[in-house]
């Protein structure tokens, strides 16, 4: 088993900054969650709590896959879910850990705005450019676990798509996105531990 302490010893490793990433109901919650479980520092995903307040105050009852049809200003949807994932970065850094994990990482953005057709700035793309992660890794989507909520509003096969549009964005931004294999959470996590280890 791969602990924190690895981590903690190896000298000279400085901080990490690692995304997990992958398209809905692929399973980065509950990663995330075992990593807190070991000791390491995760930021969580806010996408989730700002849909469901989008929802609550939105105008439409239509259940839709893309959670913009709720807010009246979706660039402003936008920018205020690209300003929570870089104060997240920026936090990361004044922490006295070794490593940092994210649920999502800034790139997410473009890849969902590029899946919905949405137009974007200057401003998100430089983000992407200016905040680099140390690594990436996809979840791939696995339909058997997958279910959608109130806050997961994708289609199973929106999901393939929007697992494509995720590796093409990382991969664009210069990213080895890492796929991660289809198995038991505990061994997901081992399975990212150790490639970081490596």
């Amino acid at each position: 088993m791969i602990s924190l302490l690895c981590y903690l010893n190896e000298p000279n490793l400085g901080k990490k900054k690692v995304v997990v990433t992958g398209a809905p109901g692929t399973g980065k919650t509950s990663i995330i969650q075992g990593l807190e479980q070991k000791g390491f520092y995760c930021f969580h995903e806010i996408i989730r709590d700002m849909t469901s307040k989008a929802k609550t105050e939105g105008k439409t009852d239509t259940f839709v896959s893309n959670p913009l049809v709720f807010v009246e200003d979706a660039m402003q949807f936008n920018k205020d879910l690209l300003s929570g994932r870089t104060e997240h970065y920026l936090e990361s850094l004044k922490l006295n850990e070794p490593m940092s994990f994210f649920d999502r990482g800034i790139p997410d953005v473009l890849a969902y705005m590029d899946f919905f057709n949405q137009k974007y700035d200057r401003d998100f793309e430089k983000a992407c450019e200016d905040y680099r992660y140390t690594s990436v890794f996809i979840l791939p989507p696995w339909k058997e676990i997958y279910i959608s909520d109130n806050e997961r509003l994708e289609t199973y096969a929106e999901a393939e798509k929007i697992h494509e549009a995720l590796e093409q964005t990382y991969v664009h931004y210069g990213y080895k996105p890492i796929m991660v294999p289809k198995t038991p959470v505990g061994q997901r996590i081992d399975f990212i531990l150790e490639s970081l280890n490596a």
